[in-house]
């Protein structure tokens, strides 16, 4: 498909745009590995919170969404909106206690709360472990939607993709640090939703879907549209919403919903002023991601149902899609080719923003955990500032060629790599939530149940058939991440009460910084934390964004009366948490 030159304006201007920004925080981010991986602790919520939601905005996300919509309707996308609970008990609970810990990375965590040879390996282990091979298979799997897109778009070569979008992307992540790829989040987040708005706009025009009616009422739709899975049917209510909420989002290890916090969510929160703006940047991060960009994806994803029914008809119409890439995932980038010119350019750029905010986000967070976590713990203590900030550049680049080599080589569709990021940490998300508050749990704990978690998922992906998991109720998924989630929590559970805890001195001490304020009452006279004002703010927090989300969602259907209700659940849940928080 041929962009018009003011396509290509508006696109060229995205990128000068974007390698100035970097530039400019180039000249503060060579300063220290603080001012490279946390911008010196001085970001404002609302621009950190910007900044969650832009690299969560990624291109693969309205991938994975139009997939979840095409293979079982809207209410598949409970397998993420679960993660929600998980957001909030971030926000209320532990985002004060990162902020309060101090340390620039979340693994650093480790000799903060353990001590030992066991501390030191599982900081040096998971630095490497999640650094590079986790946070990779994350960016291969953004990467492959980018090479679906332009494949589709443009008839681009794979390779061709991944080595323009590499170059660009790892220049400026690796010239401005975290500073630089805040200031670009902010500036690409925006463009990103204007581009998603319309494309949802366009694709619900097409004479074939015949407007916002049309859609609604098409019969190819039929049991598509249930926010909700039908309650008549018990196998898809279980897996597609009861699993998810009771089970999911407190067992498992993801990306951008750690139970606890973690990963790049705990490096926005240590880059905050202050534990009020972290508090706040995450509040505004679960609204807009969880209620706020949800429905665009969705509602081309209902009207790509229509268009192309199938796979069969999304290869007729595009002959030369590589059948590696050839999955339900690809309809959303076959939506886009109805954009006319002009505006495709601005989509194009959009795309483009969501792919680089992702992008250079895992590339400083991995880079932060290869520099500080590994190569200035364990190599080379003594090493300058100025050697850290350069060992973080070349480490922004390698990690950048094997994200890539990933895309090219090993990944299929963007369900594929959410599937396996779930099951390789199945079980082990307890034990991010409750290491803050029970003293019993060491070193030991974490690495026996990273090491279950890891046997549990290649055992039950390569080793064990669908076939072998079929049950009536729960489908093969749910029933390898019930058996992953068992086996893991058990044995972990188990580890913890045979093995000695951490010393006397160890905690005291981390009692003493972190003031967790539960569960150290042998440690502490007085507690820093009301547990009943958190949990209910959680519970009031997770209750406003779903109404939220519902409130959109039944605008859309046209029931006003119920939309306006939900929305008005939303208002008077933000009003309370303002006035408690």
């Amino acid at each position: 498909m041929a962009l018009s030159l003011f396509d290509w304006l508006v696109i060229g201007v995205f990128f000068l745009i974007v390698l100035g920004i970097g530039l400019v925080a180039s000249k503060t981010a060579g300063k220290s590995s603080l001012e490279y991986f946390l911008a010196g602790k001085s970001m404002p919520w609302w621009l950190l919170g910007v900044s969650m939601v832009a690299t969560t905005f990624s291109a693969d996300t309205p991938n994975l969404v139009t997939g979840f919509v095409r293979e079982g309707g809207i209410a598949k996308n409970w397998a993420w909106w679960s993660f929600l609970i998980t957001g909030m008990v971030t926000v209320f609970i532990y985002a004060r206690l990162w902020r309060r810990s101090g340390v620039l990375t979340d693994l650093e965590f480790y000799e903060l709360r353990y001590g030992g040879k066991a501390a030191s390996f599982l900081r040096g282990f998971r630095a490497l472990y999640l650094g590079i091979f986790f946070n990779c298979l994350i960016m291969g799997s953004v990467t492959l939607a980018a090479i679906k897109i332009s494949s589709i778009l443009f008839g681009i070569e794979p390779i061709y993709t991944v080595i323009v979008a590499s170059v660009v992307v790892a220049a400026y992540s690796a010239l401005g640090g975290i500073k630089g790829v805040i200031w670009t989040d902010f500036f690409q987040f925006g463009i990103a939703l204007v581009g998603a708005i319309y494309a949802a706009y366009v694709a619900v025009s097409q004479p074939e879907v015949g407007g916002l009616s049309g859609l609604l009422s098409h019969e190819s739709l039929e049991g598509k549209l249930a926010i909700i899975p039908d309650l008549n049917n018990t196998s898809l209510m279980v897996s597609m919403f009861i699993i998810p909420l009771a089970v999911q989002w407190w067992s498992v290890w993801y990306p951008g919903a750690e139970p606890g916090g973690g990963g790049y969510i705990a490096q926005r929160m240590l880059a905050a002023k202050d534990e009020k703006h972290a508090v706040g940047a995450t509040l505004f991060f679960n609204f807009a991601h969880y209620a706020l960009r949800p429905w665009p994806w969705i509602l081309v994803a209902l009207a790509s149902i229509i268009l192309f029914p199938d796979l069969e008809s999304i290869q007729r119409a595009f002959p030369n899609i590589n059948e590696q890439y050839l999955g339900d995932d690809i309809a959303y980038p076959v939506m886009l080719t109805l954009l006319s010119p002009g505006w495709l350019g601005l989509v194009v750029a959009s795309l483009i923003a969501a792919y680089m905010s992702t992008i250079s986000t895992h590339l400083n967070w991995g880079s932060s955990y290869v520099v500080n976590d590994f190569y200035k713990r364990f190599v080379k203590p003594e090493a300058s500032e100025k050697e850290l900030v350069s060992v973080g550049r070349i480490s922004t680049v390698l990690l950048m060629v094997i994200a890539g080599s990933l895309a090219l080589t090993v990944l299929e569709n963007a369900t594929q790599a959410f599937n396996i990021l779930l099951l390789s940490g199945a079980g082990t998300g307890a034990i991010f939530l409750f290491r803050w508050f029970w003293w019993r749990i060491n070193a030991i704990t974490e690495i026996v149940g990273m090491v279950v978690a890891t046997i549990n998922a290649f055992v039950l992906v390569l080793v064990v058939p669908d076939s072998a998991l079929t049950h009536t109720v729960f489908d093969a998924f749910t029933m390898r991440l019930l058996i992953a989630t068992g086996i893991t929590t058990i044995v972990w559970v188990v580890t913890t009460l045979v093995t000695k805890p951490e010393s006397e001195e160890k905690l005291a001490a981390f009692v003493a910084h972190v003031k967790p304020g539960i569960g150290w009452k042998r440690f502490e006279k007085r507690g820093t934390s009301n547990l009943t004002n958190s949990l209910l703010s959680v519970f009031v927090g997770t209750i406003g964004v779903y109404s939220a989300l519902f409130g959109i969602g039944n605008a859309i259907y046209g029931n006003l009366l119920l939309a306006l209700a939900m929305l008005g659940v939303f208002t008077v849940s933000v009003y309370l948490l303002i006035k408690w928080w």
